[in-house]
């Protein structure tokens, strides 16, 4: 029972992928474009930086900073190693949707959430873990559309597609920078520590999470039966790319001679990439890739299921 209440997260994301794809009457995913069509992801993805905002500590962030040499690494994976394992995937000739949607995930930054909790339970920095993901989150908001436009320029694709770098600048500042500077304030000026951990915070954003994970897959649904053989090259591919990832990161803090207790940070904050942004930018700008958005669940899926295995394993480590 202990073990499921750990995982909870990683269960609701199973039972709401099953939920949505195996529901016949639709309902469900109806109800999910409803909220698709009238900003339920920019909304939703607003309140989890507000949140995030809140539950950062002005402590935990001076903490981060002390490790300069981590957090390049973290970043070097995160903005440099991601878009040219994609660049390298997509020698294989995806097909164009697909390739689509590999190209939004490595232009992602860090994960929320999942990333910060990994590195906890593996025994790492927890604060420079949270470092990582704000940082990473505010660069994101010039590195997404160069790196993306890159991408999208690689030779193999069907046609060139253009991407408006300014307007992307200004939504992600809107939905990144915006309200988590709001929560940031909100917690300086009017609340107080035990009174934000009676609020369960962490849990809130998880939730919200989940709520963006129904709303993309609810949008997904019909690419995901018409490519139904495609689903299974998707867990591959992202899986492929996710352990691309993962090597990177253990051979940078080899290499650079990171020591345990501080490589955690680096190997599980560099390699995952966060969903909310992902979903965003795919409604936003790709929305004729249904199978785009597939490939962005289904990541965010897989890279939290290998990397619970082995922040799990790196734990039992820690305490043999």
């Amino acid at each position: 029972m202990g073990k499921i209440k750990r995982q909870w997260f990683l269960l609701g994301l199973v039972l709401i992928s099953m939920a949505v794809i195996f529901d016949r009457s639709d309902t469900l995913a109806e109800f999910g474009i409803i909220l698709k069509n009238n900003h339920g992801p920019e909304v939703m993805i607003f309140l989890i930086f507000v949140i995030s905002g809140l539950l950062i500590e002005s402590d935990q962030i001076r903490a981060g900073i002390i490790d300069i040499k981590s957090t390049l690494l973290a970043l070097g994976v995160i903005i440099i190693a991601a878009p040219v394992a994609a660049g390298l995937l997509c020698l294989f000739r995806l097909e164009r949707g697909v390739a689509i949607g590999l190209f939004i995930v490595a232009a992602m930054p860090t994960t929320l959430s999942s990333g910060v909790v990994m590195t906890k339970e593996a025994g790492g920095n927890m604060a420079h873990a949270l470092f990582v993901t704000i940082l990473s989150n505010f660069i994101s908001i010039f590195t997404i559309p160069v790196v993306l436009s890159m991408l999208v320029s690689l030779p193999g694709l069907e046609n060139e597609l253009v991407i408006d770098k300014t307007r992307i600048m200004i939504k992600l500042s809107l939905l990144v920078v915006l309200p988590l500077l709001v929560g940031m304030g909100l917690k300086a000026r009017i609340c107080n520590a035990g009174f934000l951990g009676k609020l369960k915070l962490q849990t809130v954003n998880q939730w919200l999470i989940l709520g963006i994970v129904f709303i993309s897959l609810a949008g997904a649904k019909q690419a995901l039966l018409e490519n139904g053989t495609a689903f299974f090259h998707i867990i591959g591919l992202v899986s492929v790319f996710h352990l691309m990832l993962l090597g990177v990161s253990f051979l940078l803090v080899k290499v650079f001679g990171v020591g345990k207790g501080r490589y955690e940070s680096v190997i599980f904050m560099g390699s995952q990439k966060t969903l909310p942004l992902s979903v965003m930018i795919q409604t936003a700008y790709f929305n004729e890739f249904g199978i785009a958005l597939l490939v962005c669940v289904i990541h965010h899926i897989v890279h939290l299921m290998i990397d619970g295995y082995l922040s799990a394993k790196m734990n039992n480590s820690l305490s043999s």
